[in-house]
């Protein structure tokens, strides 16, 4: 089984840790494969409300926590009607075999509390039943009561790492293209939202058509292709103050699919000029610099973590296909040799793997290959599946998944990198387009 550091303290500005003391080693694992895998039984009672104002509070984020981690495919959750104990304090001994007998293999415990001022404390333990003890350090959490799913993602992405030895991924926001009407009349916008679909927010109207949001590297900050000025031309707005800049302009030239570099401060985009498409890259004030120079079409450029090097598309051998470069430009080698058409590649956070569309005999695919274009594995199979984005810990793909016929209309999707586990991601109406945002400040 996978080792498991001990979770690191969470340094957040409104969420506030402190550790509690722990009671046994850390013994409980699950390893994730390519197979499909026993999801592991969890049991969590409703955790306990240490003030009045708290009692709906907990309730709400029992369930959040439970959610996260049923939605990953790989835990399953004993429903509370077959617990034997009952926990009446957060402080009170656990009593092992009582869980032990409802083939319980975590155990995750916790109060809430609601301060004189309004601010929410959560507090929780993560207990291994076989070993007999807990978890790694219970975790005390604090913020605002607005913040409490906030709170409840981050109690579920501890219990997450701890147990899996992955990064954690719940308290993260996804940016998307909400889209309304009739496909010959689409109205499109910007939203975002928590990655379970929760808390909706629109950032621009719908007064013009925008396409494919892309997060800065610290989330604060959202690159999008608008055609507010009749052509398509790249923007930038702040996530908590929408009001759009203008990132690229003149000469007439058509700028599009835009994503941030590493540092933050660079982007990458592709532009259209007198019938070609090439990768330019520039600083946000700076001056644009070209990348590419060749008569093929070349687009979706995506940088590296490291930001050493760009993936893109590119049709350069006559048909659509994916090249690796620098991040300077220069030569370009192709990684892509199956069969079939493949585009939109965006690199993995983790710097192992490659994301992309392919569509080979009438079906769309999302798929992941090693960076020199091995292993390549599809993970995916529809009439229309594309654009993938990258969960911040690198274990989960969102994409739009688009059904058929005239009424067809596409929606958010999500697939575990072993293929397993495809959800639909809850939005209210359809939405294409999905950016994953890094964790959350």
């Amino acid at each position: 089984m996978r080792s498991v550091a001990k979770a690191a303290a969470l340094a957040l500005a409104c969420l506030l840790p402190v550790a509690l003391p722990a009671l046994a080693q850390d013994r409980l694992r699950i390893e994730i494969t390519e197979g499909v895998i026993e999801p592991l039984p969890f049991a969590i009672p409703t955790f306990q409300a240490e003030t009045v104002e708290a009692s709906q509070l907990a309730a709400e984020i029992t369930r959040v926590v439970a959610a996260d981690l049923i939605g990953t495919g790989l835990f399953r959750e004993i429903d509370e009607s077959a617990h034997i104990a009952r926990v009446t304090s957060f402080s009170a001994p656990v009593s092992y075999p009582d869980w032990k007998a409802i083939n319980a293999q975590a155990l995750i415990t916790g109060a809430v509390s609601v301060d004189g001022s309004g601010r929410i404390n959560v507090k929780f333990r993560l207990h291994d039943v076989y070993a007999g003890g807990e978890l790694g350090e219970g975790l005390q959490l604090g913020g605002s009561t607005n913040s409490w799913r906030r709170l409840a993602h981050k109690v579920a992405d501890q219990v997450y790492s701890r147990i899996t030895g992955e990064g954690p991924y719940f308290d993260s926001r996804v940016v998307f293209v909400h889209e309304e009407g009739p496909k010959n009349a689409r109205q499109k916008r910007l939203a975002i939202m928590d990655y379970d679909g929760a808390g909706v927010q629109y950032l621009t109207d719908s007064s013009s058509t925008v396409l494919a949001p892309r997060f800065s590297p610290t989330g604060d900050r959202v690159l999008y292709t608008s055609y507010a000025t009749g052509r398509p031309e790249i923007y930038m707005m702040q996530v908590g103050n929408p009001r759009p800049q203008k990132i690229t302009a003149g000469s007439g030239a058509m700028t599009f699919a835009p994503r941030f570099g590493p540092d933050g401060n660079t982007v990458v985009y592709s532009e259209s000029r007198g019938g070609n498409t090439d990768i330019f890259t520039k600083s946000i004030a700076g001056t644009p610099v070209q990348l590419t120079n060749t008569p093929a079409i070349e687009t979706a450029p995506s940088y590296s973590p490291d930001g050493a090097q760009i993936v893109f598309e590119s049709d350069r051998s006559g048909a659509q296909q994916l090249y690796v470069m620098s991040a300077r430009g220069g030569e370009a080698r192709r990684i892509s040799f199956g069969e079939g058409r493949y585009g939109t590649p965006v690199w993995s956070p983790r710097g192992d793997y490659i994301a992309f569309t392919k569509q080979h005999g009438g079906r769309f695919h999302i798929g992941v290959m090693r960076t020199d274009g091995s292993e390549e594995r599809l993970l995916t199979a529809s009439f229309l599946d594309e654009g993938p984005s990258w969960s911040p810990n690198g274990r989960v793909i969102m994409f739009t998944r688009q059904s058929a016929g005239a009424g067809g209309q596409p929606a958010l999707y999500s697939v575990d990198i072993t293929g397993r586990n495809l959800r639909r991601v809850p939005t209210p109406g359809s939405a294409s387009d999905p950016a994953w945002s890094p964790l959350l400040p």
